[in-house]
C-alpha cells in the first residue's frame, strides 16, 4: 500500500489550516492514532518536523510545527480528549511533549507486540502480518527538516497512522485472551509517566571504535574532540556525525605517537576550524592528574558487569542465577527477557540481595521502577534462584 485510503493529505502549516483540522478533530470519535518525524541522522535536535494525527470522523492531518509552534492551544485541548495510540510511544512522546502535545493515556502497539511475544514488532511487520497490508517504507531514514515534503513523503507519513486504530483493537483482543491485558495497561502507564532520561556520563566514552584508543592521553583527544563537535553540531543544528565521524576521531586518538598538531585534513578544516585545532592542543597540553581514566563511571552507581568477577565474586555469581531464572520465566510467560525484568533491575538485585528473601526482592525492584506484574511474574523465581546460589550446590 502505497498510499492512504482517504489520498494523500495535504501539510497543515497555516493558522487557518490547523482550525479547520482542529474543529475536524473535535468532530471525530474515539482514540488518537499519533505519529511524528523528526530529523534524526541529519539535525542535531530531536524536535519533531511533523505530527501525523488520523481519528474516526475526521482523516489523517499533517501538521507541521515549526510554523505552527505558537499557536498550538487548541490542538493541545482537542489531543488531550482522548486516548493516543502510538507505536513505540517512548520515540515520540519526548518531541511531542516539547510541543506541549500530552496524551491522558496511551496504547503502545508495540509494547503489545512485544508482551504478546511477537518475534517482530515493527509496525510494518505487525500491521503485515495482522492485517494484511504491507507498507511502503521508502520514506524511513528522510530527512524531515526539508520543504516542501514530497507527495510520496506525505503518503509514507500518513500510513503510519491509518492502520493504527484496528492494530490496537487486534492487539487489545490477544491481549484479553492470554490474560495480559493488565500487564500491558501497567506498562502504558509507566512509559506515561517515564521521567526525562538523565544525562548519561561521560557520553563521549560511546564514540565509534574508542576501545583502539589505548592512551589516557587518546582518551583525552576523543573527549576534547567529541566536545568541540558537539558543541559545533548544536549550534549549527548538524547531526554530530556529518560534521566529523567518529572513526575521524578515534582514528586520530590510536595514533602513537600522537601527532604534534591537528592534521590539516578535510575533516578538521571544514565548520569553525580553530575551534578544533584549540580541542586538539588542549587535549595534548592537559597535565597527567586531569587526563580520563580508562574506564569511565557507570550509570546507576554499578560498576560494569564485566568487573564483577573481580571486584564482587558473589554479586557475579548472583547476576548469572538472576538471570537465568528471567529467562526461564520469560520463555514460559512468552515476554521478552527486558521486558519482563529490565536489565538494569537485574544488577541492582544481584548487587544489593545479599540475604535473599522474597520481601527484600520485591523492595529492591519496587525501588528500581519495575512494575507489579513483573514482580509477581518473576520475584518468586529469582528469590528461590538466590537462596538455592547461596546454600550451595547441594541445595540445587
Amino acid at each position: 500500500m502505497k498510499e492512504p485510503s482517504e489520498g494523500v493529505p495535504p501539510v497543515v502549516d497555516t493558522a487557518e489550516a490547523l482550525a479547520e483540522t482542529v474543529r475536524r478533530l473535535r468532530e471525530g470519535t474515539g482514540a488518537f492514532a499519533v505519529d511524528s518525524e523528526r530529523a534524526a541522522g541529519f539535525r542535531y535536535s530531536q524536535r519533531a518536523y511533523l505530527v501525523q494525527v488520523r481519528r474516526a470522523g475526521s482523516g489523517t492531518h499533517l501538521i507541521d510545527p515549526i510554523p505552527l509552534a505558537d499557536g498550538l492551544d487548541e490542538l493541545r485541548e482537542v489531543m488531550a480528549s482522548d486516548e493516543w495510540i502510538l507505536h513505540a510511544a517512548s520515540q515520540d512522546l519526548p518531541c511531542l511533549r516539547e510541543l506541549g502535545l500530552e496524551p491522558p493515556s496511551v496504547f503502545d502497539t508495540e509494547l503489545a507486540g512485544r508482551l504478546l511475544g511477537r518475534r517482530l514488532v515493527g509496525l510494518g511487520s505487525m500491521v503485515e502480518d495482522l492485517i494484511g497490508v504491507s507498507l511502503a517504507k521508502e520514506h524511513s531514514a528522510s530527512d524531515w527538516s526539508v520543504r516542501p515534503i514530497s507527495e510520496s513523503g506525505r503518503a509514507y507519513a500518513a500510513l503510519d497512522v491509518e492502520f493504527l486504530v484496528p492494530l490496537r483493537d487486534l492487539l487489545r483482543a490477544e491481549l484479553a485472551r492470554t490474560g495480559k491485558t493488565e500487564w500491558a495497561e501497567q506498562e502504558f502507564e509507566h512509559a506515561l509517566s517515564l521521567p526525562e532520561a538523565p544525562p548519561r556520563p561521560d557520553p563521549w566514552r560511546r564514540t565509534h571504535q574508542i576501545g583502539n584508543v589505548r592512551t589516557a592521553r587518546g582518551l583525552a583527544v576523543v573527549r576534547e574532540l567529541w566536545t568541540a563537535r558537539d558543541e559545533i553540531a548544536q549550534r549549527l543544528d548538524i547531526a554530530p556525525g556529518r560534521l566529523v565521524n567518529d572513526r575521524a576521531i578515534t582514528a586520530l586518538a590510536a595514533r602513537d605517537p600522537l601527532p604534534p598538531e591537528l592534521p590539516n585534513a578535510r575533516d578538521w578544516r571544514r565548520h569553525d576550524p580553530e575551534r578544533w585545532k584549540a580541542a586538539y592542543a588542549r587535549a595534548l597540553s592537559l597535565p597527567g592528574g586531569e587526563l580520563p581514566p580508562r574506564r569511565g563511571p557507570s550509570r546507576g552507581g554499578l560498576p560494569e558487569p564485566r568487573s564483577w568477577p573481580r571486584v564482587n565474586p558473589p554479586a557475579a555469581a548472583r547476576l548469572a542465577a538472576v538471570k537465568e531464572a528471567v529467562r526461564l520465566r520469560a520463555e514460559a510467560l512468552e515476554v521478552p527477557q527486558e521486558n519482563l525484568l529490565s536489565p538494569a533491575t537485574q544488577r541492582r538485585i544481584a548487587w544489593e540481595s545479599t540475604r535473599p528473601s522474597l520481601g527484600e526482592l520485591e523492595a529492591i525492584a519496587s525501588r528500581d521502577g519495575a512494575r507489579p506484574w513483573q514482580i509477581e511474574n518473576v520475584g518468586a523465581a529469582i528469590t528461590e534462584a538466590l537462596i538455592g546460589l547461596a546454600k550451595g550446590p547441594a541445595s540445587r
